[in-house]
């Protein structure tokens, strides 16, 4: 199952957790899964439309999630959501 790390502004759907697990050959899957784990994850990480919020940026193995929730995932891969910070 791929580890899914979360925001501290997510934590709270997922009981406090900073890492959950999910399986899935995509990224869209694994919000599916984490969906039906913990109901309002894919709320706060989708649009209405089913895309990405782009209020987070979306790691797969480090890389980009470029091709949003068809981006492959592999069941060893780390997923990071991370949100935008502003500096200054």
């Amino acid at each position: 199952m791929a580890k899914v790390w979360l925001p501290a502004l997510m934590r709270e759907l997922v009981g406090g957790r900073e890492m959950v697990a999910a399986p899935g050959a995509t990224l869209g899957e694994v919000i599916g899964n984490l969906e039906q784990a913990w109901p309002g994850v894919k709320a706060r990480l989708c649009r209405p439309d089913g895309s990405l919020h782009r209020q987070f940026a979306v790691l797969v193995d480090d890389a980009e999630a470029r091709r949003g929730l068809r981006t492959p995932v592999g069941p060893d891969s780390e997923i990071r959501f991370i949100p935008p910070f502003a500096g200054g």
